[in-house]
């Protein structure tokens, strides 16, 4: 299967904006070949400038799935350049708020994912379970940003039998405790075009794609999976965003990367042979469950909010 993940720069809640760029990128998609296209987290909607939105601000974005005019949209994008599309927006489900994700094809819905840990706006509601569904004969997952960070989220979603996890983030270029992590001032991306190189020093540093490279490749190589993984381009609200949407082995191998500072995609080559051959599927055959299944499911107090939400300057 041949798959596209998209980088792009979305405006504040500007859907249709959104939604036009999307139809772009996955007609870019279909003429390279590709057989689907996966988008970033909230990609309708864009995300961090909900960080500050009311209950009724929040509600007023919001869109019930999958009778809301933006899947609709996407369900016509997805019919018209014959692949399915993955996407994000802001869902409303009777009364609640929720981070959502879906997979549509020209027949509809056939996925939908609502985050596990949100955290960007304090009226979403987290989600209570995971998400496999059949695409094109894989068996295919999703886990939206901060949930891949939690191991065992990633650990679920492949014993659930997904060999494709789709991983939609707003992410990087944030302050953090590991050293050297921090925004990217707006110098850098006003004088992209004069000077990339800078630009790309930072985008590629321990900010952003060294940060990245730390966990990202290890979810993919400890679970023998694909991961499918998606981040906006430039500006998501005041925060600026390093792109590097990738897809990534289970060997843990960058098959593709998007490098540019446009909207833009990455596409490669998906075989389930190497899911078989790789080191992730023999440990996972090898595991004592017996050994830990207690440890594992101890109760404890689940705490998500980020270490950039406390910086004031992050507004």
């Amino acid at each position: 299967m041949n798959i596209a993940v998209a980088q792009f720069e979305p405006k504040d809640g500007d859907k249709q904006y959104n939604l036009s760029v999307i139809s772009e990128l996955t007609e870019k998609a279909k003429n390279r070949g590709a057989d689907l296209i996966s988008f970033h987290e909230m990609s309708i909607t864009a995300y961090t400038f909900t960080r500050d939105l009311s209950f009724e601000e929040m509600m007023n974005l919001a869109e019930e799935v999958p009778q809301g005019e933006s899947t609709r949209e996407l369900i016509r994008i997805s019919e018209n350049y014959g692949i399915p599309v993955l996407a994000g927006l802001v869902e409303k489900d009777k009364g609640k708020i929720y981070n959502t994700y879906i997979c549509v094809t020209k027949e509809g819905v056939i996925a939908k994912y609502r985050k596990l840990h949100p955290f960007i706006n304090q009226y979403l509601s987290a989600g209570d379970s995971y998400c496999v569904f059949d695409l094109m004969g894989w068996k295919c997952g999703i886990l939206i940003c901060y949930d891949n960070n939690i191991i065992e989220n990633v650990r679920a979603t492949t014993l659930l039998g997904a060999e494709l996890i789709f991983a939609p983030h707003v992410t990087g270029c944030t302050p953090s405790s590991m050293p050297l992590r921090g925004f990217v001032d707006d110098k850098y991306w006003q004088n992209r075009e004069v000077d990339p190189i800078s630009l790309r020093l930072e985008f590629d540093g321990p900010k952003g794609r060294r940060w990245l490279m730390r966990w990202l490749p290890a979810r993919a190589y400890d679970n023998g999976v694909y991961y499918a993984f998606t981040n906006p381009i430039g500006y998501d609200g005041v925060q600026l965003k390093n792109g590097n949407s990738m897809i990534i082995d289970p060997f843990g191998e960058v098959l593709s990367e998007t490098k540019s500072f446009e909207n833009d995609i990455a596409m490669a080559r998906i075989a389930r042979e190497k899911i078989k051959l790789s080191g992730g599927r023999r440990y996972i055959n090898a595991r004592r469950p017996e050994l830990y299944k207690d440890i594992i499911g101890h109760d404890h107090n689940s705490e998500t909010i980020p270490i950039w939400m406390k910086y004031p300057e992050s507004k």
